[in-house]
């Protein structure tokens, strides 16, 4: 009986060890992996990052060391720098909120065109910016839109100009709770809503004359 324990016990390490060995092998092929994808990532938000002013700004995919996992041997973080000369630090910690809306959009978009996604949702993605750094988010996601359907949730009349479709959400309090109403913009609509956008709850005719030229020019 103890003759077979031994042997048992034997047969238990062997396995253990093969164990071991193909999870190495496994981690080191996933690591392999992820480094090359990182390199291909980099360089597509690198690409994107001018065009949403964010010139001096630089991306890069951080990989280190961690203990071993269920999803491998490596610690994955995204990281910028947003000055020139700046060391590079964590995305969310780095990032203002203008920022950060953007490198979003970016990876989104890098992300996208690697991959196969019909539908693409980005609630308030301008968050945080205005004036020229909002028109070159809506430029871009204007792009996007033509290999993709984008769906924006936007308070930036720069942003809302750019869609193809306009619609807008209203929220209705009654005696049975709250709806939530979404209704298409006509031309003339749309041009009023975003003229309330530019002026607040008093409609300017200074600010109709800038929508209409928002609307003129995407």
């Amino acid at each position: 009986a103890i003759e077979a324990g031994s042997e048992r016990i034997a047969e238990l390490d062997q396995q253990l060890f093969a164990a071991r060995d193909n999870y190495s092998e496994a981690a080191a092929v996933l690591s392999d992996q992820r480094h090359k994808s990182a390199a291909t990532l980099d360089a597509a938000v690198a690409s994107e990052l001018a065009p949403l002013k964010l010139d001096a700004a630089r991306f890069r995919t951080a990989i280190g060391t961690v203990e071993p996992g269920p999803e491998g041997t490596d610690r994955v973080e995204f990281e910028v720098s947003t000055n020139p000369g700046a060391p590079f630090g964590a995305l969310t910690r780095i990032a203002s909120g203008g920022e950060l809306s953007r490198f979003i959009l970016s990876l989104k978009v890098a992300l996208a065109e690697a991959g196969s996604a019909a539908t693409m949702i980005f609630d308030e993605v301008d968050r945080g910016v205005g004036g020229a750094v909002a028109s070159a988010i809506g430029e871009r996601l204007a792009r996007l839109a033509q290999q993709s359907q984008v769906l924006v949730v936007t308070h930036s009349p720069q942003v809302a100009a750019r869609a193809s479709h306009h619609y807008r959400i209203e929220k209705n309090h009654g005696p049975n709770g709250t709806r939530t109403n979404v209704r298409r913009l006509s031309e003339d609509e749309r041009r009023e809503e975003i003229a309330r956008m530019l002026s607040g709850a008093s409609i300017t005719e200074e600010a109709r004359a800038q929508a209409s030229r928002l609307l003129a020019a995407a």
